[in-house]
């Protein structure tokens, strides 16, 4: 059974008491409880002993025991004789909804529906698999047909690609994923954004990785000093970034500062992961950059789960053919190959790719902007930043009570992740990120979840201002 320290529960807790309209015992209970509902505290994990968490936190163990009280009666904890307590989820019945129930809202996922075109595409390969059926199955490169296939996309963007620079992955996460197992030891650095994607980091970290972290922000976007001392203090093994429409800021790197960053990587030996799962979706008519490895060694991380559908579990890496060889060996410990079928719908969508980018960018253009004129309406302290690509907002809601926020939307029929998802160490506790993919009618139905946990946790009506969409920030 995995267990939790007192000191690591500390680490994801920090600023637990900030603002707290209740006792003690209760912020505390709360807190736990979303980071449960969350999945950094995974099912099944020992939390520690009261005395402990009591000791730890500076706190009377009359307190903790409080807590731990709180979340036993709500169902997220259970007592098990020998074996201290134990995370675990309530039944339907609990006192804040289920996250698996499926009649709530989820804005945790930034996620299109998936364009008519799939639909098609999948008949078409389904009619094709026939020719297929003579082949194993079990191929952890993938099809030559799809990695050429990928392999003309680059080079059509200014990359010429072989097919043997390529590898078909079960999605990016999992590209992620065999990447940090390949390259990384036990104590290795990575560099990683912050924010940035959760599982990223989480795929960094299981591979033994000591994560350092560079900020980005939506209108200043990566912070240079601080690149420059991370890859020159502690010359990591490879840098995680996502430098087109980077998720949750939705900033875009200009094309100087990647050179500069393949320089900087070039002197340290580091690897450059760079993941372009939301490249191609520029909102307000700026063009796409190259692809980032036309200015030198990078691996590159594409999928189709953003841009065409989630439902289709496809992705690819582009790399030197030495590094997808020590890949595709290591990946015989995970996983066999990537199903036959679901690598014909990728070469079919690929033909048509650039449509459907151009019916994806319009839908979130008009989504986007309705975002931004309901939070000004109904929500009008927030700080909705000015968004030009990508799939999200990175709203700064003014005060640091992210993780109460998101808890309480919960019990308005809404799941968000708090902004401390996305950062490392319970930080960003003063955002939120609100997906814009979602239909007008959807969006209208989060901004007044949100709206009412908002009135929920600041105890007091919302400020009425004259604000409107055009000062948005």
């Amino acid at each position: 059974m995995a267990s939790l320290s007192a000191r690591a529960l500390a680490a994801l807790i920090v600023g637990w008491r900030d603002l707290a309209n209740g006792p003690a015992y209760a912020a505390l209970a709360d807190r736990v409880r979303l980071l449960i509902l969350d999945g950094r505290i995974a099912l099944g994990t020992r939390l520690p002993a009261e005395r402990e968490l009591a000791a730890q936190l500076g706190l009377s163990r009359t307190t903790v025991s409080a807590a731990y009280a709180d979340l036993r009666a709500s169902g997220y904890l259970d007592s098990v004789r020998g074996s201290g307590s134990v995370a675990r989820l309530p039944s339907r019945g609990g006192v804040v909804p289920d996250v698996f129930v499926t009649d709530q809202l989820d804005f945790s996922k930034a996620v299109l529906p998936a364009h008519p075109a799939v639909a098609d595409a999948a008949q078409r390969a389904a009619a094709a698999l026939p020719s297929f059926l003579d082949e194993s199955g079990f191929d952890p490169i993938g099809m030559r047909l799809a990695r050429q296939a990928i392999a003309d996309r680059y080079t059509s963007r200014g990359l010429p690609t072989d097919a043997d620079e390529v590898l078909i992955t079960v999605g990016a996460q999992h590209g992620i994923a065999l990447l940090a197992h390949t390259l990384l030891s036990r104590g290795d650095r990575a560099i990683i954004e912050s924010p940035s994607y959760p599982h990223a980091v989480e795929a960094l970290r299981s591979a033994g990785a000591r994560v350092v972290t560079v900020p980005v922000t939506p209108t200043e976007g990566w912070d240079e000093s601080a690149l420059e001392q991370a890859f020159q203090r502690t010359s990591p093994v490879l840098a995680y970034l996502m430098p087109d429409n980077h998720n949750p800021t939705g900033a875009t790197m200009p094309r100087a500062q990647r050179e500069w960053i393949v320089a900087l990587a070039a002197e340290q030996g580091t690897t450059l992961i760079i993941d372009e799962t939301i490249g191609g979706l520029e909102l307000d008519g700026q063009p796409a950059q190259a692809p980032f490895a036309t200015l030198g060694r990078a691996v590159m991380l594409g999928s189709l789960g953003k841009s065409v559908w989630g439902g289709l579990r496809i992705g690819w890496m582009r790399a030197d053919r030495e590094l997808i060889q020590r890949v595709a060996r290591n990946r015989f410990m995970t996983d066999l190959g990537t199903p036959i079928l679901e690598q014909l719908i990728l070469v079919d969508l690929l033909a048509d790719l650039d449509r459907i980018l151009d019916d994806r960018r319009a839908y979130l253009r008009a989504s986007r902007d309705h975002l931004a004129r309901r939070l000004a309406e109904v929500l009008p302290t927030w700080q909705m930043p000015k968004v030009t690509g990508g799939i999200a907002a990175w709203v700064n809601i003014g005060l640091p009570i992210s993780s109460q926020l998101a808890l309480a939307a919960r019990t308005e029929g809404l799941v968000i992740a708090a902004g401390a998802r996305f950062g490392v160490e319970g930080v960003f506790e003063r955002f939120i990120r609100i997906p814009f993919t979602f239909p007008p009618d959807v969006i209208d139905r989060g901004v007044e979840a949100l709206a009412a946990a908002w009135r929920s946790v600041t105890r007091t009506p919302l400020a009425v201002t004259d604000g409107d969409y055009a000062q948005v920030v």
